[in-house]
């Protein structure tokens, strides 16, 4: 009997330090693995106003097939303080380095949020740019309003949306119907007192940039994107897109996040 018991508790060690093993064995597999993963640096996309996360639904399977990390941030909307808070979370998430992208009005939140020591570069996408201590409206006040910037509908609380015919006309013109229709159905209204809201940083400043200028866009004029990628310094790609190239032209834009990336490992 005690010999049955010695060679059961024998049994039970080795089978205990073959775990060991094998756990130690699976830990290095899985660091090897994760080492470059983590020398890539991450994406972290924020979007704009009158969209969400799935506006980014095209050219985020494009930048994956490149082994890249993505996260697109959902903002509130509420507020630059708030949209600012939401991408440092994401930011402080990522394993690495970030790449950080910003559409439209995302452009002003990467505008804050980027000075984060974790972020490599910036990615513009016909996104404003503004400098410290600017707010977003006051932005190209010297030339003609965009078309669709002045067809907004504003709501009781104060927060505006696009009626699905000014997004199909002015925001999203080069995509189909039905696709607009849904992009209508899933926006993000925005608080208009956001776009009052000044920023205490420009990230610009610190970090290396790419901006894409969407020769079509009907809600920030071209050469206000233009002027804002010259002041940034930023290499520069002109889409003959609406304001929504990531819709319209995925692959474009994936190829300058990606350049980023790589510029930045």
């Amino acid at each position: 009997m005690k010999a049955s018991i010695s060679a059961l508790n024998n049994g039970l060690r080795t089978l205990a330090a073959a775990a060991a093993i094998a756990a130690t064995g699976a830990g290095a597999a899985h660091a090897a693995a994760a080492a470059p993963a983590a020398s890539q640096p991450s994406v972290v996309i924020v979007h704009g106003a009158f969209a969400d996360g799935s506006d980014w639904a095209k050219v985020i399977p494009l930048l994956q097939a490149k082994g890249v990390k993505v996260t697109a941030v959902q903002n509130s909307l509420t507020s630059l303080a708030d949209d600012v808070a939401a991408a440092k979370r994401a930011i402080d998430n990522q394993p690495g380095k970030v790449v950080l992208v910003g559409h439209s009005w995302g452009g002003t939140v990467i505008t804050e949020a980027g000075a984060d020591d974790k972020v490599a570069a910036l990615v513009y996408v016909a996104a404003f740019a503004p400098d410290a201590g600017q707010a977003t409206s006051e932005l190209g006040k010297d030339l003609p309003p965009a078309p669709g910037i002045t067809k907004l509908a504003v709501d009781k609380a104060g927060f505006a949306s696009l009626p699905p015919a000014v997004l199909k006309e002015d925001f999203a013109q080069d995509v189909p119907a039905a696709q607009a229709a849904v992009m209508a159905a899933t926006q993000g209204p925005i608080a208009v007192k956001a776009f009052d809201e000044k920023t205490t940083v420009a990230a610009w400043r610190k970090h290396p940039s790419w901006y894409i200028v969407s020769k079509n866009d009907r809600m920030i004029q071209p050469d206000l994107e233009r002027r804002f990628a010259q002041a940034i310094g930023a290499k520069t790609t002109e889409l003959p897109a609406s304001h929504v190239p990531q819709q319209s032209r995925p692959a474009d834009v994936a190829k300058v996040i990606l350049d980023a990336v790589a510029a930045s490992k």
